[in-house]
């Protein structure tokens, strides 16, 4: 989809279809009492007929309206004025999105942005559409021996009001539709079954995303190397698969030298199994998202690339399978950890928390500013927050904020979770240094108390993900999240700048 912001009076445009808001009570925005204006009160008349559904989102769509150039004019419900939110203005947009995708038109002229939607400016209502569009355009085929046809619409031009908003809106269009590219290289990363998808597989994506970039560069760590480094927990997890482990990382310098980086690191379970800790059958083919957290690095690098960000990311993918097997790690087994400590395996089927816990340590030799690690971790997570927000830990109260506000401006939200000594008892262990698990109580909490015993001279988040990456039922499929959060924090830490560091160690 090719996405651009039009200075234009849409009674003049000629595009396959004109999208514009109607208000509760038959109340037109400003560009829709322009066409009623040219039509002969087209609009109203058809208003006036009722067909327009009573919730935000329905759609009208009106045929060769006398003396427009569009053959197609959509009327979208965007519910009272004095209420119209950001969550509404979504609904707007996706109900727009899916009206203009069923149609045969090849390119629209959506004036919705004119509108005032609470606590979103005019950049930010730009990028609600981009992003809500491409969301609902966007199609998995590559699995499919026969493709579906492919969509007519190829062009969406953003109507703009005022000549004064065209640098801003143009820049605010550009960066949805960087944020609509990461998510969609996530998504169809997440979409792929694990037969396809495997560590070898996410390495190599990896490594085509630094092609012809000149500020990213890519490079593979083979589980030679990670012995080399001890990383016990990593492999503990690779034990079982004959599918070699990757550890992958991904640099993007868009920063001067002496910067900082902020270092993302993402989960890589191509596929879960639950390991000799076998998972029930239900449901188990959604075990191929357990890689969302890698999917959602690269796809946050590959934002950051085509907006050119002055800012350098590190992007650290621990990638395997979690399978049973000859050679698998046991329940009961004890394994030496990349940081020198030892871990008491006592659930094999909390394995992201062990491959996290090894690329945690060796996202240390960069001399992070920041360190975020996003995984698809853990059920309890789910359980405590279901599918809306993220799940947030962090032990640095002013990243934990920014990631707050960044989610809200978004709406990739999060929600902020304690992490609190007093859980570390539960991770106890007799023979080791601490177990991978602390029981049934607070597990998404002592999950991320885990990853804090890695990260305690680190301003560090953890995201779990597990209730936001994807989605089931008849709509299944990766979403993409939280590649929104992490791109606005980049954009913002951008502008704010990062310490400075020294070189990165190899």
């Amino acid at each position: 989809m090719e996405f651009t912001a039009r200075l234009v009076a849409p009674e003049r445009f000629r595009a396959g279809c004109v999208a514009v808001g109607i208000y509760d009570g038959r109340k037109l925005t400003a560009t829709a009492e322009q066409l009623n204006g040219e039509s002969g009160g087209a609009l109203v008349k058809a208003l006036g007929r009722g067909d327009l559904g009573a919730d935000a989102g329905s759609t009208l769509l009106l045929q060769d309206v006398a003396n427009l150039r569009t053959p197609r004019l959509l009327l979208i419900r965007l519910g009272a004025a004095r209420d119209l939110d950001a969550a509404t203005f979504r609904r707007a947009a996706r109900g727009t999105a899916a009206a203009i995708a069923g149609t045969g038109a090849r390119d629209a002229l959506i004036a919705l942005s004119e509108v005032d939607v609470q606590g979103c400016d005019l950049p930010s209502r730009l990028r609600i559409l981009v992003e809500v569009i491409a969301d609902r355009t966007y199609q998995f085929s590559e699995t499919k021996s026969k493709k579906p046809p492919g969509r007519t619409w190829k062009r969406a031009a953003l109507a703009i009001a005022d000549r004064g908003d065209l640098r801003r809106a143009e820049t605010a269009v550009s960066q949805g539709a960087a944020i609509a590219a990461g998510k969609a290289l996530a998504k169809d990363l997440g979409n792929l079954p694990g037969n396809l998808c495997t560590p070898t597989y996410l390495a190599q994506r990896a490594q085509k995303l630094a092609r012809g970039e000149s500020k990213v560069t890519t490079r593979i760590l083979d589980e030679a190397r990670m012995r080399r480094l001890g990383m016990g927990a990593l492999l503990a997890v690779a034990a079982g698969t004959r599918e070699p482990a990757k550890l992958i990382v991904v640099e993007y310098r868009g920063g001067r030298s002496d910067r900082r980086p902020v270092v993302l690191v993402g989960k890589g379970v191509t596929f879960d199994s639950g390991g000799v800790s076998l998972k029930p059958s239900g449901s188990m083919d959604e075990m191929k998202f357990d890689m969302c957290g890698a999917a959602s690095v690269l796809g946050t690098v590959r934002a950051a690339s085509l907006l050119q960000l002055p800012i350098n990311v590190v992007g650290i993918i621990p990638a395997t399978e979690n399978l049973p097997g000859g050679n698998a790690t046991k329940p009961g087994d004890i394994v030496t950890s990349a940081s020198g400590q030892t871990i008491e395996i006592l659930n094999t089927d909390a394995e992201g928390r062990l491959i996290l816990c090894d690329a945690l340590t060796y996202a240390r030799r960069f001399e992070p500013d920041v360190v975020i690690d996003i995984a698809t971790l853990t059920g309890a997570c789910v359980v405590a927050l279901g599918h809306h927000p993220t799940g947030l830990f962090s032990n640095h109260p002013e990243l934990s904020r920014d990631l707050e506000t960044c989610g809200t401006s978004t709406g990739d939200r999060v929600w902020p979770m304690p992490l609190w000594k007093d859980y570390q008892d539960q991770l106890k262990s007799n023979f080791a240094d601490m177990a991978n698990v602390g029981g049934r109580n607070g597990g998404a909490i002592t999950a991320a108390c885990f990853l804090a015993r890695f990260t305690e001279d680190c301003r560090w988040a953890h995201l779990d993900i597990a209730g936001t990456a994807w989605e089931s039922g008849d709509r299944k499929g990766a979403t993409g999240r939280p590649v929104p959060l992490l791109t606005q924090y980049l954009i913002e830490k951008s502008r704010s700048g990062t310490r400075r560091q020294s070189a990165a160690k190899t």
